[in-house]
């Protein structure tokens, strides 16, 4: 088995990373709130990104 280090992979895009800046930007800017409310609603119900737009949505 070799391992081709040029191909990169796939990012998650059902779950947020919150230690990605660029990924921050793009919620943050995609729903439409701050870091600290999107961090709000992590701490709350873990980083779906399904459940943080509901949880956001009933804010």
């Amino acid at each position: 088995m070799s391992d081709n280090l040029t191909r990169k992979q796939t990012p998650d895009r059902s779950k947020i990373d919150m230690h990605r800046p660029h990924e921050v930007h793009h919620w943050t800017r995609h729903l439409n709130v701050s870091k600290e409310d999107l961090q709000r609603a992590i701490d709350k119900v873990g980083n779906c990104a399904a459940a943080v737009r509901k949880q956001l949505a009933t804010k």
